[in-house]
This record gives structure tokens, sequence and C-alpha cells, in this order.
């Protein structure tokens, strides 16, 4: 799912993990918050749409699809786009932008997908595999239903932000979670990510089959200079997200191939 964030100074500890990651009691503020403002709107979602390139025709799942902003581009784009999200309510605001006839799916993403093998020609995942603790089993599910030759283009929370931001510093080098609260509408939402050092993001990549393609850092959308003056300043001369592109081997037939 699209993950709006401010910058770390903003962020602060939570103690109420028992309600952390409650998409459905703020699916409408948070669609709202992420349709126009800087980080997803003219810096994410632009990034990866650039990297995603030309989809005219491909079938692509869109994991962790949120309220479908991502989605819908693609499919604007000429895409054939599969939606799954585990939120029942974003999922209601992505068939809302959608329409009645979109292709989404209530699917955790740590629970098998269901979808053929080799499904999908691309697979997009925004900013959503840093909420999950082990990588494994999900890209493991990715993989299976993409084709040979199909490709995985994910975002992530950089971990050198996600490390610095925390006090006191944790082990780098060991996987470790984080809590902050996302003020939405005024109301304060308790929020838990998972943190990981990028060999162990490359490594976990690599041990579900996938090849290394692309690392990027990107520039926001020079579009943003004038909107957000402050704001561009920051995302040119300071790291927020991770992309990577990763590609299933053209002569692989299968999860184990």
């Amino acid at each position: 799912m699209e993950r709006t964030t401010d910058v770390p100074e903003n962020l602060v500890p939570s103690a109420e993990q028992d309600r952390a990651n409650d998409y459905d009691g703020f699916a409408e503020a948070y669609s709202a918050e992420n349709e126009d403002n800087l980080v997803n709107a003219y810096y994410e979602r632009p990034a990866m749409v650039a990297l995603a390139g030309d989809v005219t025709g491909r079938r692509i799942l869109d994991a962790g699809c949120g309220s479908g902003p991502l989605s819908a581009t693609l499919r604007e784009r000429g895409a054939v786009v599969t939606g799954i999200d585990a939120s029942a309510g974003m999922l209601a605001l992505a068939r809302r932008r959608l329409g009645d006839d979109a292709d989404l799916h209530v699917v955790d993403l740590s629970d098998p997908l269901p979808f053929a093998d080799g499904a999908f020609d691309d697979v997009v995942a925004s900013l959503v595999l840093h909420y999950l603790e082990d990588w494994g089993p999900t890209l493991a599910e990715l993989r299976r239903v993409l084709r040979p030759g199909g490709r995985l283009i994910a975002s992530v929370d950089h971990p050198f932000v996600a490390y610095t931001f925390q006090d006191p510093r944790p082990d780098y080098f060991a996987t470790t979670s984080y809590t902050f609260d996302w003020t939405l509408d005024g109301k304060p939402f308790p929020m838990r990510l998972w943190r990981k050092p990028l060999h162990a993001m490359t490594d976990a990549f690599t041990a579900a089959g996938f090849r290394l393609s692309v690392i990027s850092e990107p520039q926001p959308d020079p579009a943003a200079r004038e909107l957000f003056p402050d704001g561009f300043h920051d995302l040119s001369t300071r790291t927020t997200f991770l992309f990577f592109v990763v590609e299933v081997p053209p002569s692989a037939t299968g999860a184990d191939g």
C-alpha cells in the first residue's frame, strides 16, 4: 500500500502497538492525503511509473494497491491491472475510483496469492514490503505469479532513513521494527514497520529467484519545485525511499526454476 510520510523529525514513537497499521480505520483520511501531496503524488508514484516504462497491454498486479492511484495511472497507460490489498476499506475507495468492473481482491501479502503461475507480466509493490518482517514467503509468491522475464517493481522506506530516525540507534545489520504515529485529519494513528539493511533486501530478492536489474534513488517531479518549494529541496537533497526493479530470469519455468 502506498504510504504517506512526513520527514523523520515529525515521526514520534507510539505505544499503541495493538492498533498499528489500521488502514480500515483511516482509509478516507489517508486516501485524501495521499492524492496530491508532495511525497506520493510528485515523488513516489512518478518514480514507480517511470521505472515501469511502457506498460501497454501488460498484465500488472498492483500488490498493496490502497485506494488505487497507481492502478489508475497504469491503466490509463494501457496496462491490464489487478489490485490487491489487505484493507477492505481501502479497496472500497479503489473501486469507487476505478469502477465496479475493476479486478480487485482483499488479499494479505503474508498469505498465498489467489492467482495462477505466470499470471502477470509485472508486479508493482508500492511502499508495502516494509510492513513485512520476513519478505521470503511474499517474494516467493510474487515470483510464482510472474511469467518468465516478468518484473517486480518495488519501493520501500530507505533503510538509512529508518535507521537514523530511531533513538537509540538499532543494530543496522539486524531486521528491526520501528513505530511512530501518523497524524491524519488531526488524529494520530499508530504505525509499525520493519527496517532491513540494504544487503538483506537484495539477498531476499535473490533468494526468491529474482535477478536485480535496478536500484534507484530518484529525484522528485520537477513540477513540485513551484508547488512545494521547501519540501522539494528536502526531497532533492536527502534519501527518502529506495526503489528496485528485479526480474524473473527469462528461462525460469516456475517458483523453483
